[in-house]
Order: C-alpha cells, then sequence, then structure tokens
C-alpha cells in the first residue's frame, strides 16, 4: 500500500510541475543596446524564467537596455521606455513647490525614457540635480525634503 501512495505523490508532483510552464518572450535575433523592439524580434517559447516577459505585447515598442543574443529569455530589466532623452541633450527642467513652479535648461548626464529618473546638470547654477522624465520630454526635479 505503501508503494502504491508514493507512486499516486510522484504522479501528482509531476504533473504539477508540468502545469508551471508558462510562455515567455524570447529575441528571435540578436538585439543591440538601445533597439526598439518590433514585432519580428520577438517570440513566444515554452518555458519558465522568474523576471521574464511573459507576454509580446509587454515587449514590443520597448527599448533594449542592454544587448539580448537570439534565443535569450528577455527579463523585465531587459527592457524599458525608448530614450526621449539623450546623453548632453539640453532639456527643460521643471522645479514644482506647491503653487510654485521655476523653469531652467539643464544638460543631461544620461539617456533616460518616461518614468526614467535622470541625473542633469542645471546651466545656470551648475548644480547637478535629479528628476523624472516626463512624457512631453521635460524633467520634473525632485525636491530633496
Amino acid at each position: 500500500m505503501l508503494g502504491r501512495e508514493f507512486w499516486v505523490m510522484t504522479v501528482f508532483f509531476f504533473a504539477l510541475a508540468g502545469s508551471g510552464w508558462a510562455d515567455t518572450v524570447v529575441a528571435t535575433r540578436t538585439l543591440r543596446a538601445q533597439t526598439v523592439i518590433g514585432p519580428d524580434d520577438v517570440a513566444l517559447a515554452d518555458s519558465t524564467v522568474a523576471g521574464a516577459l511573459i507576454s509580446l505585447d509587454e515587449a514590443i515598442g520597448q527599448e533594449t537596455r542592454t544587448a539580448i543574443y537570439a534565443g535569450r529569455v528577455i527579463r523585465v530589466d531587459d527592457v524599458g521606455p525608448p530614450a526621449l532623452i539623450e546623453r548632453n541633450q539640453i532639456v527643460a527642467l521643471v522645479y514644482r513647490r506647491g503653487p510654485l513652479s521655476i523653469l531652467a535648461e539643464g544638460r543631461a548626464l544620461g539617456r533616460g525614457g518616461v518614468g526614467d529618473s535622470l541625473r542633469v546638470i542645471n546651466i545656470a547654477s551648475r548644480a547637478t540635480v535629479t528628476g523624472l522624465v516626463a512624457p512631453d520630454g521635460t524633467l520634473t526635479v525632485y525636491s530633496n525634503d
């Protein structure tokens, strides 16, 4: 009787393990860093990888943060929104505190897309500040307090 229970439990666990398979997104060709992903660049594969994208919609239109080789699973951290701001680009800075808004110009110290945190140098004061990239390409500067 103990042998039968063992086999029933073994089959049960294999069935559970098999049901855990899901689709993950893989690159169909090698994608260089800063490539905007198109429909022909990705496909679904039967596998389960922690932190991987599971839908083609999550990848298409995103920009690669690093090189992704053909056949490799695409992870959430491998992609992000396409960059609106390039390194050394002059950008509009918006400082907001309650009803007060101050506009200034800054020079970007990196690349960033919508929602990315980006460091810039305020051209007038030469102070380095950090802000979030807005959909219109401006940078909303953090308040330090």
